[in-house]
């Protein structure tokens, strides 16, 4: 899954939402499922995510929306083989942004 989301420190809950075509209130759900996700809150409580927390929610959408994981078996994966599964999701990560960038390529020929 690819998402467009711009390069910056931190996003508000809307743009992460926005970015997955989710609704805040599975951020907010998943947020206190999965321990991987910890944003940062502001003064006012607002919730501040990092791209390590974006890295995390791809993560974690690949397990649940694209496999067809349940979330205790998403989490039950994480808990297993973390090192396995971040491995795969950046393999996986890295080929969707290549075929990207060949699909860009052949479509300006």
């Amino acid at each position: 899954m690819h998402i467009d989301i711009p390069e910056k420190r931190y996003y508000k809950i809307g743009e992460v939402a926005k970015a997955f075509s989710v609704n805040t209130s599975l951020i907010r759900f998943w947020e206190k499922e999965f321990d991987i996700i910890k944003p940062k809150k502001n003064a006012k409580g607002n919730r501040l995510f990092t791209s390590n927390d974006i890295s995390n929610f791809q993560l974690i959408y690949r397990l649940v929306k694209e496999n067809g994981y349940t979330l205790e078996g998403a989490k039950q994966k994480l808990k297993e083989n973390p090192d396995d599964v971040m491995n795969n999701h950046q393999i996986i990560s890295r080929l969707e942004a290549i075929k990207l960038e060949l699909t860009n390529i052949k479509n300006q020929l």
